[in-house]
């Protein structure tokens, strides 16, 4: 019986990244409209299209844009994983519905509703606005919008676009109804958000972006010593930080009376894994023989995450629900492509005062940025070894913020304790210090905060801010006595 559920299971996430193969999915903003319509058909409206789809000078489909033979869709391939045993690709799992009540008690959140259907496959729509070119992974037939409306507006615009309601939430931090529609009938995402456009009441569209957890492969834990922190003296104690990970295993003696909270984004997905969120927890404010860098440090743990996959749908939820528990820290170490939701809750959620801390990724010198910690008022943090050496999968550029250790750090675990590598856990050792700082001065802002880990950094690297390193080694010591 265990085997067919997880058979069950693996079947129903694969399915999730699979597309409709009527038509052939393509990000590319330069096709004209009658080349869109070819792409995956041999005619349109009486023209002939070439059998390649058409229009382009390789046949309509660019390398990681176009369909292949027999109608498949290739997803781009930007986020790249760096577990000791890398998922099987395609595991996505399942946006929550759920809420939570004032005071931080939870509800048990409902499942998602089915989709609306059946959907007619709509006629003479318009591209109000070019076709978008979509980086980085995104769930190939689905799109967010934030509407201005009831529920009856969601579903009004649905059928005018040929949608499904696949789910549908208020956000506190978007200000609005959060709406994740389906594509039944295998429209490319890039078009679809053009054509949404031309409705009023949908206020911010993007794809369904898909982010990665961000661990290397992997002795005891130097931290303390390189950030200045005197273990003996560090505390945490009573102040509230959100981490959105993977599960993890409460169980574990170095979380003992760490978990203030618990809140599952995707309850409808079996927890498998849950080293990387136990690990990320007891960094911060772990007890015990693994004591974390902020012990008594109240940890509110979203689980966000499965197989080191999640979608921008089920992050955004678990971000609503760690704002509304009053944390002063948001933990984030995990890495995808820019999505405007996700940049406009980050913001929102900084106005609010909470200090947000992100991992700047594992995906190399040539990477693209890492969101969510290349937006603004988010602190990117990087990871470095016991030598102050640069970690060598970690991302560059202008938006790195500062360092902290990363590499071969030993931490809890779903097994007991493990050694870790990545900048997710070095985002971690930032986000206690901060824990340290605030515990200290309670009153300090958020701005203030950041002011001061810039101004009191050990410069790393070519002199004053880099790409590397950014403003170079994190001194809780120094940032500590920094004064507004």
């Amino acid at each position: 019986m265990a085997a067919k559920v997880v058979i069950l299971h693996a079947a129903i996430l694969a399915a999730a990244f699979v597309a409709a193969p009527a038509f052939a999915q393509t990000n590319d903003p330069t096709l004209t409209q009658k080349q869109i319509d070819c792409l995956g058909r041999t005619t349109v409206a009486g023209t002939d299209c070439d059998k390649k789809g058409g229009g382009t000078e390789n046949g309509g489909n660019k390398p990681g844009t176009g369909a292949a033979a027999g109608g498949a869709v290739f997803l781009p391939t930007v986020i790249v994983d760096l577990f000791p045993n890398p998922p099987a690709s395609g595991a996505l799992p399942s946006p929550s519905n759920g809420a939570s009540q004032p005071g931080g008690a939870l509800n048990t959140p409902p499942p998602s509703p089915p989709p609306t259907g059946p959907v007619a496959p709509p006629t003479g729509l318009n591209l109000a606005a070019p076709p978008r070119a979509v980086a980085g992974e995104f769930v190939p037939d689905e799109v967010l919008v934030t509407v201005a409306g009831d529920a009856g507006a969601v579903q009004q615009i649905a059928t005018a676009f040929g949608l499904q309601v696949r789910s549908q939430r208020q956000s506190r931090l978007l200000g609005g109804t959060l709406v994740r529609f389906g594509i039944p009938d295998g429209r490319p995402v890039g078009v679809v958000l053009a054509q949404l456009a031309a409705d009023g009441r949908t206020q911010r569209r993007e794809p369904n972006h898909i982010y990665s957890l961000q661990q290397a492969a992997g002795i005891v834990n130097y931290a303390f010593e390189r950030i200045a922190l005197d273990a003996s003296q560090a505390s945490g104690e009573n102040v509230r930080v959100a981490v959105i990970d993977t599960g993890i295993d409460d169980t574990n003696p170095a979380l003992k009376g760490v978990i203030a909270d618990q809140f599952d984004a995707m309850p409808n997905v079996p927890i498998e894994k849950r080293d990387h969120g136990t690990s990320v927890d007891g960094l911060i404010a772990g007890v015990g023989p693994l004591e974390g860098m902020a012990p008594g440090a109240m940890i509110y743990h979203a689980r966000a995450f499965e197989g080191g996959k999640s979608t921008m749908d089920v992050i955004l939820s678990a971000l609503d629900w760690a704002a509304e528990q009053d944390v002063r820290i948001i933990n984030m170490s995990f890495v995808g492509p820019k999505n405007d939701l996700l940049g406009t809750a980050c913001r929102n959620a900084r106005a609010l005062g909470m200090v947000l801390v992100a991992a700047a990724g594992n995906n190399g010198p040539k990477a693209p940025y890492g969101y969510p910690a290349a937006f603004d008022g988010v602190i990117a943090v990087t990871a470095t070894d016991a030598k102050d050496g640069l970690m060598a999968q970690a991302n560059r550029g202008p938006y790195v913020f500062i360092s902290a250790p990363g590499v071969e750090m030993v931490a809890p675990s779903g097994a007991g304790s493990d050694v870790v590598t990545g900048t997710s856990f070095a985002a971690a050792i930032v986000s206690g210090a901060i824990a340290n700082l605030i515990h200290a001065a309670p009153e300090r802002s958020a701005d203030d905060i950041e002011k001061a880990l810039a101004a009191t950094a050990k410069d790393l690297g070519p002199k004053g801010r880099d790409n590397d390193f950014g403003y170079g080694l994190l001194d809780t010591k120094a940032a500590g006595a920094a004064k507004e």
